[in-house]
């Protein structure tokens, strides 16, 4: 899940995962798979960083090197 402003600065927390489509309109607007749209404050990259930062959060090994394989 990423945090993102609308243009009223209110928080809104988006599915990173239902992101079908971003669009600078000149505002920014995030299309989710089922076609709802969010118009806001970040830019493009913005939110592909906020993307990018959560799915390496989720996608993080837990190992650290001292747990013994099999």
């Amino acid at each position: 899940m990423i945090v993102v402003h609308r243009l009223n600065k209110s928080e809104v927390v988006i599915n990173a995962s239902q992101i079908e489509s971003l669009e600078s309109t000149p505002d920014t607007v995030i299309v989710l798979v089922n076609d709802k749209r969010y118009i806001v404050r970040e830019t493009i990259s913005e939110v592909i960083d906020k993307v990018i930062e959560y799915k390496k959060k989720i996608f993080q090994f837990p190992f650290n090197g001292t747990e013994k394989k099999g």
